[in-house]
Formats: C-alpha cells, sequence, structure tokens
C-alpha cells in the first residue's frame, strides 16, 4: 500500500515538525543524548585487547569495558529522565540517581581497565578523575520537585500514578493503530494523545483536579485502547471503510469530551484566581493600603474636564494636586 511522504521538510500538516505531533511522541531528546554512544565507543579497545591478554587480564578488561558500557547506559537514561523533568512545568525529581551511577561505574571500568600489580593507587586516581570528567561532561541529575512546593504529597502520588497508566494506554492505542500501516490514522491517533496531554498537563500542575479528571484519565482512556485494538485488527485485515469512519468519528467525538474537560478545568483556576484577586484587593482596601475603586475614579479627569490629552492622561494623584492649586 502507498504511503504518503512525511518528515522534517515535507508540507504535510502531520509531519514531524508538527508540535502537536511532538508532544504526543514524548519529551524531547537531551541536548546531549549523544555523548553516551561516543564514549563506549571510545571504551572498545579495552574489549579488543582483552582477547589478547592472559585470563586475568581478559577478565580484567571484559570488565572494564562492561562496566563503562552499563555506565553510559544508565547516564543515557538520567538524561531522558532530565529531558522530561525539563519539559515539564511541575514534576518530581527522577527517583534513581541514574547520571551519578552511571558515573561510578564509568570511573570504576577506568580505573579496573589501568589496573596493574603494585598500581593501585594510580588505577584508583584514574577512576576518581574519570568521574569527574564524566560530571563534568553530564552533569548532575535533578535532585529537588519543581513546581510542586505546595501540592500534598499523597494527592501528587495518586496523580502520578494515573498519569502513568494513561500513558501506557495512550502507548497502546498508538502501538496498534500502527499495525493498520496507516499513516493518516497514526497521525489522527496521535493528535487525539497530544489532547490528552494537555489534560495530564493539568492534573501534574494541580493535583487536586485529579477527582475530576480520573474517569477521563483511566475509564475512557481503557475504553478508547480497547476500541483502537479491536479496530486495528479488523481493518489491517478487511480494510472496512465503513469501520474507518466510524472509528474516526468516535475518536474526534471523545477528542470533542477531553478537550471540554480541559477547558472546563482551565475555566476553574481561573474563578480561583479571580476569588484570590478580589479577596486581596478587599484586604487591602479595608487596611488602607489600596483606596476604594469609587474614591480614585472620582478623581480623574474626563474627557470634556481635559484642556489637552496630556491632562487626561495624567494620573489621578497629580489630578488632586492640581485641584488643590
Amino acid at each position: 500500500m502507498a504511503q504518503r511522504f512525511g518528515g522534517r521538510y515535507s508540507p504535510d500538516p502531520g509531519s514531524d515538525n508538527d508540535p502537536q505531533r511532538r508532544k504526543a511522541a514524548g519529551p524531547t531528546l537531551h541536548r546531549l543524548s549523544s555523548r553516551p554512544k561516543w564514549v563506549t565507543i571510545a571504551a572498545l579497545p579495552f574489549l579488543f585487547a582483552a582477547f589478547f591478554q592472559p585470563p586475568i587480564g581478559m577478565v580484567a578488561n571484559l570488565c572494564a569495558f562492561g562496566l563503562i558500557a552499563a555506565g553510559m547506559w544508565l547516564t543515557r537514561e538520567g538524561l531522558a529522565a532530565e529531558a522530561a523533568y525539563d519539559l515539564r512545568a511541575t514534576s518530581r525529581a527522577p527517583a534513581i540517581p541514574r547520571k551519578l551511577f552511571g558515573g561510578i561505574l564509568a570511573g570504576l571500568g577506568l580505573g579496573l581497565g589501568a589496573a596493574e600489580p603494585g598500581a593501585i593507587g594510580g588505577a584508583a586516581l584514574i577512576g576518581i578523575v574519570g568521574f569527574a570528567l564524566h560530571f563534568l561532561a553530564f552533569g548532575a541529575d535533578p535532585m529537588r520537585a519543581k513546581g510542586m512546593e505546595h501540592a500534598d504529597d499523597f494527592q501528587a502520588d495518586r496523580a502520578a500514578r494515573m498519569i502513568e497508566e494513561g500513558e501506557a494506554h495512550l502507548s497502546q492505542m498508538q502501538n496498534a493503530i500502527r499495525r493498520t500501516g496507516d499513516r493518516r490514522l497514526e497521525a489522527r491517533v496521535m493528535g487525539f494523545a497530544a489532547t490528552v496531554q494537555d489534560l495530564f498537563d493539568q492534573v501534574r500542575e494541580d493535583p487536586g483536579d485529579l477527582s475530576a479528571a480520573r474517569r477521563y484519565m483511566g475509564v475512557y482512556l481503557q475504553g478508547a485502547r480497547d476500541a483502537t485494538e479491536k479496530f486495528a485488527s479488523l481493518y489491517a485485515r478487511s480494510r472496512d471503510e465503513k469501520s474507518r469512519l466510524a472509528y474516526e468519528e468516535f475518536l474526534n467525538d471523545l477528542e470533542n469530551d477531553f478537550k471540554a474537560r480541559s477547558d472546563k478545568l482551565l475555566d476553574g483556576d481561573r474563578d480561583d484566581l479571580a476569588i484570590e484577586i478580589s479577596v486581596l484587593r478587599e484586604r487591602l482596601q479595608r487596611e488602607g493600603v489600596r483606596p476604594a475603586k469609587d474614591a480614585v475614579d472620582s478623581r480623574r479627569l474626563t474627557s470634556e474636564q481635559a484642556r489637552t490629552l496630556d491632562d487626561l492622561l495624567t494620573p489621578a494623584d497629580k489630578a488632586g494636586k492640581d485641584e488643590i492649586r
């Protein structure tokens, strides 16, 4: 079956440069994500030289390469976790400091590869230098949560679990629709996933919204996943256009429901902000810090009283001084 070309320079609105598709596909790669690969390649001499060593030297070289490769794998995972942490406005610190453990393993691998009888001190120094270079090259892991200073830990944990389950449902939907081999359907499911991610982001920022969105993040997403898997199995065999139209209509209705829920949560946040502002204004007026609105408006010049444009734009306090004069 012919497939429409899509990519970075394609004019197709569902191509890879579409921000909605990038958001649905997951967090962007860390800018240093390619470095661990080159460090692993640089450690290949340990692997090749192992087969020309006596048994003890061969084991030491193989272990050295294995430790460095494992350290770089952990570092790459730590960079991915850091990218996801930086992408979100509110996020907890990664549970495991992967880059720290990756640096320790890389330092141990360098020290073991350089170890020789009677030169343990020099090997330890090389390992410490390797760990320091790893820290300078990749930086430290995020160690603190951000944007969650006033969040309830219990509610935030519940929200994180629900979001994790919802993202698993979305991933299963995308994997199922890929079996159809239809790029348009894949792009459509990615657009739906981006809409769901908007709801996830709001719950991350305010875990108190979980009770209002839990049914959408659990039951509805699970139903969408089951429907997608059944449709993908049917459409891959029959290419039934009626089933395709029914599925697309179902996805449109579900996406509109998720958008409506996100907008309702956002409207609730706006109402809360308006209430906070009005309460603060009333407190300032009662304490005499901020004059009442009517008193300020009564001192302002109207267009009939102003002789020039500068008089009309003059602050109220200056207008009061002119009246005293």
